[in-house]
């Protein structure tokens, strides 16, 4: 059994390693993973609009590529991530364009004649639009650059699917009748690649698209321009905003307002060793993510000394900074929303958004230090919810597509930020909870698999073969809202949900995304900090704990794993993951108390 003093020294360290993880303003950033799928975007991107000078930066790239090819000749999107077709593609297109004799040409070269079957500009479109299917928010930037370095031959335009671009003049409240193919934050992608895919493959002259597009494109060209942050980064992501710049750039408008802006984003996020990270910092929610990973204490009232006051004063004010006040101009969101940064390419989502509502409870040293606020958080969530009762990531309604459409751990995430406030609202915004509550439960019991596991939007595993989805991290999220919901109405969902995490620890102590998947820190953790502290479930929580605590080396050290999904399904990992949920963990098994919900 691992002793509670060994629980106790394993969370003192890990406690020490996060509190030095925050910057001099007093909160936390966390640091992607470097990127070759953004590296090589990246310098295809700069190459478009002018090479010559900046050719230093693209040469970095060039070597950064080239150090960082897998053993097999393909490329993942971190360091740490399986050859997948798609950042392979762009990579090697890349060098070919930029650095032709470049030794690793050849062996991606194999690698990709092994997956899609040759190197025919056919067949590669094929494979891209197979893997993507109906939704086209990646296929077509993956084709277009493509296209841009000649790898799909000389009529390589004509591969790229066309993007009705004109559709974006339309009011945005309209987009969700609309069915548009790519998702709710891709608005830049479809304007910027729907106009060069239009202006270098034009449809025939008697066709109306080609005039009716062409009349729009001033309007459109004037809301892309609006809606690009002052940082020029489209939601901080260098992938997004390379692919908007290098459309544009190769459509003749390399003196579009936006792609200067897109140049100046690009040569300022490149890291010293020549990478691209897919996003500048994920800074709201690894804040968010350390308070209540310092903070929360199963059945008890928060520890404060972790915090002195007027350190909870600073960060509390910082997140209340980075509330949106006014509407959204990427997706038109209302105020009351939080974004993933604090940068000004941040869009409100509803990850962030409860994460921050949890955060400013436990930071609050009254509830009226930030009750207005709070309201105005649970007021954005309750008008996000979708008719099926679940939570989407950006807009309501928008359901065509599956990064729109209502999931499972950004519903329990909003059910415990309700919970949580539950008591501090107003009578008339507690009946919307009340409602909202059941609807949501509703949904969970919907969405749960036949084996009692619940699957995430916005985390994977690459060990997972099939579907490369992450139930661990899905029904962790589930199983810890159940346990703190008003509503427990629903036991059995909660029971099977716990049975699942079970029955799904390997035989070393860990989690991975299932029984036979590697264990990591990150999956062990939150398995460990859904399961009780109570005797029903002793032997798999010492086990994990044994585990746990042998892997960070007793709190002080802390590899990431490829477990987050970003945009489009790309893989990243985030050095701050493990410390928080250890830290989480940790502090949940090592304060057991009477009042533990699931002993009463």
């Amino acid at each position: 059994m691992v002793s509670r003093s060994e629980i106790q020294n394993a969370l003192e360290q890990t406690q020490i390693s996060l509190l030095a993880q925050r910057n001099e303003q007093g909160h936390w950033e966390g640091e992607l993973s470097t990127s070759a799928l953004s590296t090589a975007n990246a310098i295809v991107a700069l190459s478009c609009v002018d090479k010559k000078h900046h050719s230093d930066l693209i040469q970095k790239g060039i070597d950064w590529l080239q150090s960082n090819q897998n053993e097999d000749g393909g490329w993942g999107d971190t360091t740490k991530s399986f050859s997948n077709v798609s950042t392979t593609l762009l990579c090697w297109s890349a060098l070919k364009k930029l650095s032709p004799s470049n030794p690793a040409i050849p062996e991606a070269e194999h690698w990709i004649i092994d997956y899609v079957g040759s190197l025919s500009p056919e067949q590669i479109a094929e494979t891209v639009k197979a893997r993507y299917g109906k939704d086209r928010t990646f296929s077509v930037p993956i084709l277009m650059l493509c296209s841009i370095c000649g790898t799909l031959g000389k009529n390589g335009w004509k591969r790229v699917l066309s993007l009705p671009f004109e559709l974006a003049a339309f009011p945005r409240e309209w987009f969700a009748t609309m069915r548009l193919p790519v998702v709710s934050y891709a608005l830049p992608a479809l304007i910027a690649i729907g106009f060069a895919r239009f202006t270098i493959a034009p449809p025939a002259l008697i066709n109306p698209l080609r005039w009716i597009r062409q009349a729009i494109w001033p309007r459109v060209s004037k809301l892309l321009t609006a809606i690009q942050p002052e940082s020029g980064g489209f939601l901080e992501a260098a992938p997004l905003t390379g692919f908007v710049t290098m459309a544009l750039a190769s459509a003749g408008e390399k003196d579009h307002p936006v792609v200067k802006k897109g140049v100046e984003f690009l040569v300022n996020s490149i890291r010293e060793d020549g990478s691209w990270p897919i996003d500048t910092n994920l800074a709201t929610w690894a804040t968010t993510l350390s308070v209540k990973a310092l903070l929360t204490q199963q059945g008890t009232v928060p520890d404060l000394t972790l915090l002195p006051q007027h350190q909870r004063d600073q960060i509390r004010q910082w997140l209340l900074n980075q509330q949106y006040r006014v509407v959204h101009p990427f997706t038109n969101s209302p105020p009351g929303g939080w974004a993933w940064t604090d940068l000004s390419g941040g869009v409100p989502d509803a990850d962030d958004t409860p994460g921050a509502l949890l955060a400013l409870k436990l930071l609050a040293d009254k509830n009226e230090d930030c009750r207005s606020e709070a309201e105005a958080g649970i007021v954005w969530l309750l008008d996000l919810q979708n008719r099926d009762g679940g939570i989407p990531t950006f807009c309501r309604g928008w359901g065509a597509l599956p990064f729109d459409r209502s999931s499972p751990d950004l519903t329990a995430h909003t059910l415990r930020a309700w919970s949580a406030w539950y008591d501090d609202c107003d009578p008339p915004i507690q009946h919307r909870i009340d409602q909202a509550t059941r609807a949501a439960i509703a949904y969970l019991a919907k969405t749960q698999n036949s084996d009692g596991s619940w699957m995430p939007l916005w985390f994977g595993n690459q060990h997972r073969n099939r579907d490369e989805a992450n139930p661990t991290y899905g029904t962790a999220m589930v199983t810890i809202a159940l346990r703190e919901s008003m509503y427990v109405s629903e036991p059995a969902l909660l029971e099977s949900g716990l049975r699942w995490l079970k029955e799904n620890q390997n035989s070393d102590g860990g989690w991975g995304s299932g029984k036979g998947t590697p264990s990591t820190i990150e999956e062990t953790a939150l398995a460990l900090r859904a399961l009780p502290a109570n005797k029903e479930h002793t032997d798999q929580v010492d086990q994990g704990l044994q585990w746990l605590i042998q892997k960070t080396e007793e709190g002080t050290k802390f590899p990431a794993s490829p477990i987050g999904f970003y945009f489009a399904k790309l893989w990243y990992f985030e050095k701050i993951y493990p410390l928080v949920w250890t830290a989480d963990a940790l502090r949940h098994h090592a304060h057991v108390t009477a009042t533990d919900p699931i002993e009463e």
